[in-house]
């Protein structure tokens, strides 16, 4: 399933016109590594990576693993939970592609966003696999399910738009 997916994901972004240098992953918990057995995230960026002919590193650890899940916060919840999150192992250079398999709120990826801006990355675009809906209506976080690029404001996140992207 993630060759699958990692593929449409990254013909999306290819059709975005995007460029990139780099390719990472949301790191998963420990914890849930344990359960899983695997990183549905890195596979799919992986994926994501050969398709684009770009490396596919793990440039972002957690600090620490919490030990209530994102599903059962609600919004600013989970914003206040992955404020400090994460922190990048190497300064990366240039653009940076963040991959993670779902898309809720933007938290995790605006953390992790913040985490390779403040390391150094130039800039920071976000790919998922899936994005989730709320069952009351859908939060319009940016043009397309599951794509979201450097001018687009996940609200809640201290990533600032630059020029707006042409949708």
């Amino acid at each position: 399933m993630a060759r699958a997916l990692g593929l449409a994901a990254a013909e999306l972004w290819l059709a975005a016109g995007f460029p990139c240098d780099v390719v990472t992953w949301v790191p998963l918990s420990r914890r849930r590594l344990a359960e899983r057995g695997f990183d549905q995230a890195e596979a799919l960026a992986r994926v994501v990576g050969r398709r684009l002919g770009l490396p596919a590193r793990g440039l972002l650890a957690r600090r620490r693993d919490d030990p209530l899940t994102q599903a059962r916060r609600d919004r600013p919840g989970r914003l206040e939970a992955m404020r400090g999150r994460f922190l990048a192992r190497t300064a990366p250079r240039g653009a940076v592609l963040l991959v993670d398999d779902v898309l809720t709120t933007g938290a995790t990826a605006s953390a992790c966003a913040a985490a390779l801006l403040d390391a150094g990355a130039a800039r920071v675009g976000v790919l998922t696999a899936a994005r989730a809906l709320r069952l009351d209506g859908i939060v319009d976080v940016g043009p397309r399910p599951g794509l979201w690029l450097p001018g687009e404001r996940l609200p809640g996140s201290r990533c600032q738009p630059r020029a707006k992207r042409p949708t």
